[in-house]
This record gives C-alpha cells, structure tokens and sequence, in this order.
C-alpha cells in the first residue's frame, strides 16, 4: 500500500503546560534532521499530533527512523483518499483484505474534523463497518482490542485511512533539557548511559579519550561507530578526540600504581569539564555503575568527583551488568563494544587498583604534575567531528578492515 502521510502522536510532551510549543518546536526538529535524506517530506506539527506530508517520498524507508526519536509515543501510517463515501469504503476494503487474517477482529474508529461531511462519526462506522462485512461476512466486530482497528479520519482536505501504530521510542525530545557531555569509553555501559540520557531529552556530545600508539586506530574507530549507534536517536552527535597520551605516560612516570586510576580518572574528569565549559554544555555524564570496578565504589567515586562541582548523571549507577546488556543488545551496541581493543582506561590499569582511595592522597600524588600545562597542551589538539547514523554499507565496509 502506497502511503501518503504519516501521523504522530505525542508521548510525555501532553503533560508539559506552558513549555508545551517548545517541546513540540524541537521534536518537529529532530523529525526534519532524521529524515534529512528525505527531502520532500513536509512537517506539520500541531497542538495533538504532527503530520508528515509524504509526498511520494518512500515510507518503508521513513518508518524504522521514526522509531527511533524520542519524544514520539507511535506513529500511524496513512493513505489519502477523495472525500467521498464510494473512495473511503473502497480504501476500506481494500486495507481490510491486506490485514485481515482467519479469526481476527475489527473496529472502526471515525473522526471527523470536517463536519459538513454528510455523514457524522455513528453514520460513518455503521457504513464502513458494513464494507467490511461485504468483503469478510465472518469477521467479528470487537470494541476493546480488536486485532484489527481501522482509523478513519474526514478532514478539510480529504479522508485519511489507517490501521497500523507503529511504537515509537518515547521519553522527551533531544535538545530539551540542555546538553551534556558524555564520556564514551569504548566499553558497554558509555552508550547505553547515553542513549538514555538522550531518551530524558538530553543533547549528549561524546567525549573520548585517546592515547596513540598506546590506543589504536580501530579503538577510536569502534568509539565513533559506538556513537554513531546512539546517533539516530538525535539526528547526529558531535564527537570530541581528546589527546591523552601525554597524560597518561606522566600519570605513570609519577604517580604510585595502586593510585594511577584514581589519578587517571581525575584527569579524564578535569578534562571533560572543561570540554563542557567549552561547549555549553550542562552536566557531565558518564557509564559508571556502583561497585562493578575498582573506580567504582563509592571511596573511588568520592575521590575522582571532588574535581569539579558539575553535576554527574550516571544513568546506569544501580543497574547490574545483566539489565545494561539488555539494553545495549537493544540499541545494538553490545556486540561492537565487546571487540577487544585497548582504550585508555585499560591500557595502563595496574593489577590491584586502590578499590578505596583516600581523597588526601590522590590530590598528594597529584600534586607532582603539571595540571594546567598538562591540560592547556590536551585542549589545544582537541578534534571534532559530527558522527551521523552507520549505514549497512558502512558496517559491512568496517568488516573487512
């Protein structure tokens, strides 16, 4: 069936009063910059709902997109059709016999924002009801939960059909709650971190630490295809290499072993503050989950923390391992987290961290670095990078390699 529109409701977005407009101002946004490569679509969005105007665009493609930005509750695919009763009960039958399957149920749902239509909302379900009937004489009428539900909507313009609703990806739209500036390892929990601050309506830009020739190039490859899993979920997301090799071969010439996390973690965190500073952003957000590694006990929290005063979003802090790969299969980032490349915060971790760091001695240790020019020299070599959407091309071209 060739689709004309696609209608989208709203999920939290009918709960938030004044702000309302700017919510649905920047979900009409995120729509437009997600369906970039689809430039005839036209978007209407509304108080209720929104309309995507088609225009011959290929909807097979559109969907799986949708499903994807947040702030949308589910969408209806639908067809146009002439304003007459002979055009709306043929489009009713016809998606009738594309549906329908032995033993199902049906209902007919009519709307009608046109109302010098010559048959009311009653009129219009007994009517079509009986189209039905004609084509599937054993079909059973079923109010609550019918399999199937045909929508019929009678506006100004024409009649609008539809019988699917697609699930979309909830939560608020991105960009509505400010940004933050995600550390993305290239380990399980930094995205899954991410894709659910995302799904609160944060603009997440990831930061990630390298360290050549320490860390390789396929390790800051797997970081960028990493983000660019959780990228369709906002359109794009701004990726910032942060040069740290410099850093961490200090950290180490100086700093006692059971310490180096510790000191290392600091660093990273003093960085990724200021990258925020830079760039406007909010909050910080990083993957770290209570009690699962020596950084992350509550001593080692406590300790790496006091470099900065800007609120820390750990979305997965109370998750256990088990709950973050489930949704790291959702969003599929769990099989490209897995590959075995070195990042940084692996390459130089002593064999027994310090599990409880005390404050005092990890800013004594520290004391014996050039903080500022350490940090001056890795800002300036900052690089970065918009990270759009993998296509299957690319991910079959990154197999090879």
């Amino acid at each position: 069936m060739k689709y004309t529109e696609i209608m989208v409701r709203y999920g939290e977005l009918s709960t938030k009063g004044k702000n309302r407009k700017l919510f649905i101002s920047q979900l009409a946004q995120n729509v437009k910059r997600v369906l970039g490569d689809f430039p005839a679509v036209k978007i209407h969005a509304d108080r209720d709902r929104m309309h995507l105007l088609l225009n011959g665009e290929d909807s097979a493609q559109i969907l799986p997109k949708l499903e994807k930005v947040f702030g949308i509750q589910n969408f209806s695919p639908s067809v146009r059709v002439e304003k007459t009763m002979p055009a709306i009960r043929e489009m009713v039958q016809t998606i009738i016999k594309s549906a329908y399957q032995p033993g199902q149920t049906f209902k007919i749902t009519s709307k009608r924002s046109d109302h010098s239509f010559e048959l009311d909302t009653n009129e219009l379900n007994r009517e079509l009801g009986g189209a039905v009937f004609e084509v599937f004489p054993e079909i059973a009428v079923q109010m609550k939960k019918p399999n199937i539900e045909i929508r019929v909507e009678i506006r100004k313009e024409g009649a609008y059909l539809s019988y699917e609703t697609i699930r979309g990806a909830g939560g608020l739209p991105v960009g509505t709650s400010g940004r933050g500036m995600l550390m993305l390892s290239g380990g399980i929990d930094s995205p899954v971190a991410g894709y659910l601050s995302m799904k609160r309506g944060v603009e997440v830009e990831a930061v990630h630490f390298a360290s050549p020739p320490y860390t390789s190039e396929q390790a800051l490859q797997k970081a960028k295809d990493l983000a660019a899993k959780i990228a369709p979920y906002a359109g794009s997301i701004q990726f910032i290499e942060v040069p740290f090799t410099e850093i961490q071969e200090e950290i180490k010439r100086v700093v006692p072993e059971g310490y180096l996390m510790t000191v290392t973690r600091r660093m990273m965190l003093r960085l990724a503050d200021a990258i925020r500073e830079l760039r406007k952003g909010l909050v910080i957000i990083n993957g770290e989950s209570l009690g699962q590694v020596a950084s992350q006990t509550l001593q080692s929290m406590v300790a790496i923390n006091e470099v900065t005063t800007t609120p820390i979003i750990r979305p997965v802090v109370s998750m256990d391992k088990g709950e973050i790969i489930e949704i790291a299969e959702k969003i599929d980032t769990f099989e490209l987290a897995i590959q075995p490349f070195e990042d940084c915060c692996t390459i130089f971790a002593p064999p027994q961290p310090k599990t409880r760091p005390k404050l005092d001695k990890a800013q004594a240790y520290e004391a014996r670095l050039d903080i500022e020019g350490l940090m001056a020299r890795s800002m300036a070599g900052l690089k970065v990078s918009e990270i759009t959407e993998v296509s299957e091309q690319d991910e079959e071209f990154s197999d090879l390699l």
